[in-house]
This record gives structure tokens, C-alpha cells and sequence, in this order.
């Protein structure tokens, strides 16, 4: 199949690449700097554009030929990131629809409760998700909570915390959540090239662990060989005032981390595990949460001819092991 993958040089996208290649697919990219590619180890393998997802610039001449569009960008670090996300999945959608293309395949979020009011960043992301799933063209729509992996923005924010950190003050931090590790993020999503041609449904997708955030981080600490994390719950720590704290003690920007905390309100938990009927499990089911933690710690170099573990720090990424300041972007 012929792929075009939006968000190539992002977290997400720079460890679907490979993973589509090593499967026969062709791959093309679409990026506002192209040059964001050039440390890709992949970059030879693939067709590169320029263009602008939000202004709509290069997406018809890049969704020409293609059979499945893969949406992985997002404006989290614009303040005015709704509108953005809505003007590029809108954009999007309809080149794809008018260029014939056969499946959009989309990376949002798990969706809270429906009573409960969401917070901006998971509102948008499940408008992204309608906009496709309202779009002529038949749509996977993947709801995921954390993604747990060296390079995931919400683990990294989780890593360096627990890392610096011996005693903090926090937000609550009770509400469960269903983290999902990076590789099996991405054996659904090649997985769903192959989904039957009129399908077009979301898909909560998790790990086998429902865990609170405050569980997530001690349970890091263990596994990272740290003592116990002391934490002190304040219900009146704000997250505007969260975020000028993450980004004082980790390399997250306060614009990319705000959104995410305000996030932490919510209990983000799988309804349902219905594409396991269209991309089984593999056979040693879905990595838990202290096996991703391990592979993502893990320095261990690869072998020759082994594929990079996609839980490690990659060559594109802008946040890596040691710590290196977090940009974020369309």
C-alpha cells in the first residue's frame, strides 16, 4: 500500500515509518520542514513534501496516489491549538476525500466519562476524530491515554519528575488511567491498513494495566532503582500554576504541559477492546506497564541488523535519555 504519514518527525510518526517499510509499504511524508527528516535512519526510504496541514498548503498534491492517510500532527503547543486541529483535520479530510484515498487512520485520545465536561486538549482531540469519522472518507479513529515510551511527552513529564524529584507537590493524581506502550500503539495502527475497506469506527485502544497517576510514578521509581516518591496532593495547584512547575524541573515547555494536566482530571479508561477482532494481540498479549517502562530505560545498543527498539530514544527525537529541551509543534 501507498501511505502518506502526517507528523513523520514527530514521536509517534518517526517510529510508524519504519515499522510500515518493514511491512512492504510505500511511505510518504508531509512536513512545514522537511529537513526535520534528514536524521531519520529512514529517510532514504521514503518520498518527502513540504506543506502546511493547517493552511491546507502541499495536502491535495501529497494525498494523490495514496491509500491510507495516517494523522498524527496536532498544534498542542498554540494557544489556540482547537482551531488549528479543527482547520487541519477539516483540511485533510476533504483532500482526502478528494483525491480517492481509501482510509484515514487517526491517533486521538480516550474520551471521559459523558458527564463529565473535558478538558480542552481531550475535546479537541475527539473533534479531530468526528471530523473524520463524519468525512467521506472511512476512518480508524484510535483513543489512546498515555503512551508509554522514551520520547512520549506524558512519560517523559512523568520521568523526569520522579527522577528529580524525591518530594513533590502535585494536582491530584488518583484518577485512573490506561497507559499503552509505544509498540503495541503501533501495531494497531499499521495494523489497521488492513481493516475492512467500509470500516469506519473508533477504537479504544490500552494496556493491561488500569493504574492511577500517582501509581504510575512510583511504580517508575521502583523499576528506575529510586527510593519511594513522596507526593503532596494540593486540590487548589491549578494547572496553569502545574505547569510553570514541570517546566521549571523538566524539559516539557509550559504551553506543551498545561493542556496535558489539565488532563489529569479525568479518568481515561478503555470501554471497550474491540480491535483485537481486527489486530489480534499478539501472543504474549499487550506489554504491561512495568515491561514498557523497562524497554524505555533500556540503553542497551541494537544489535546489527535489529530493528530499534521503538520504546528508546530515536535520532529524530526532539526530547531524548539525556534530557534535551522539548519542542512541539504542527
Amino acid at each position: 500500500m501507498r501511505c502518506l504519514v502526517l507528523g513523520a518527525s514527530g514521536y509517534v510518526g518517526s517510529r510508524l515509518v519504519p515499522q510500515l517499510l518493514q511491512v512492504g509499504h510505500q511511505v510518504r511524508c508531509l512536513g512545514r520542514d522537511p529537513g526535520r527528516l534528514d536524521a531519520a535512519p529512514f529517510r532514504a526510504q521514503v518520498e518527502v513534501l513540504e506543506g502546511d496541514v493547517v493552511s491546507g498548503s502541499g495536502v491535495p498534491a501529497a494525498a494523490g496516489g495514496v491509500d491510507v492517510i495516517y494523522y498524527l500532527v496536532h498544534a498542542l503547543s498554540r494557544r489556540d491549538f482547537p482551531d488549528a486541529d479543527r482547520m487541519a483535520a477539516e483540511q485533510v479530510a476533504q483532500a482526502a476525500a478528494d483525491a480517492g484515498v481509501g482510509r484515514i487512520v487517526y491517533l486521538g485520545g480516550l474520551r471521559p466519562a459523558r458527564e463529565e465536561t473535558p478538558s480542552r486538549h481531550l475535546e479537541s482531540r475527539a473533534e479531530v476524530g468526528d471530523i473524520f469519522l463524519r468525512s467521506a472518507v472511512p476512518a480508524a479513529v484510535l483513543q489512546a491515554a498515555m503512551i508509554t515510551g522514551a520520547g512520549s511527552t506524558s512519560f517523559e513529564i512523568l520521568r523526569h519528575l520522579a527522577d528529580r524529584l524525591p518530594v513533590m507537590i502535585t494536582p491530584r493524581l488518583r484518577n485512573r488511567t490506561q497507559p499503552i506502550a509505544i509498540a503495541d500503539v503501533l501495531r494497531y495502527l499499521v495494523g489497521c491498513a488492513a481493516l475492512p475497506h467500509d470500516m469506519n469506527r473508533s477504537f479504544d485502544i490500552g494496556g493491561p494495566d488500569v493504574l492511577s497517576y500517582l501509581d504510575m510514578m512510583q511504580r517508575y521509581a521502583r523499576i528506575a532503582g529510586l527510593p519511594r516518591r513522596l507526593t503532596i496532593s494540593v486540590p487548589v495547584l491549578t494547572p496553569a500554576m502545574s505547569a510553570w512547575w514541570v517546566a521549571l524541573v523538566t524539559p516539557v515547555s509550559r504551553a506543551l504541559a498545561e493542556p496535558l494536566i489539565e488532563s489529569l482530571a479525568h479518568e481515561l479508561v478503555c470501554r471497550e477492546h474491540d480491535i483485537a477482532a481486527h489486530v489480534p494481540d499478539p501472543p504474549g498479549g499487550l506489554l504491561d506497564y512495568e515491561q514498557s517502562v523497562r524497554r524505555a530505560l533500556s540503553c542497551a545498543p541494537a544489535a546489527d541488523g535489529e530493528t530499534v527498539d521503538p520504546a528508546r530514544p530515536q535520532p529524530t527525537d526532539p526530547l531524548g535519555a539525556g534530557g534535551l529541551v522539548f519542542h512541539s509543534g504542527v
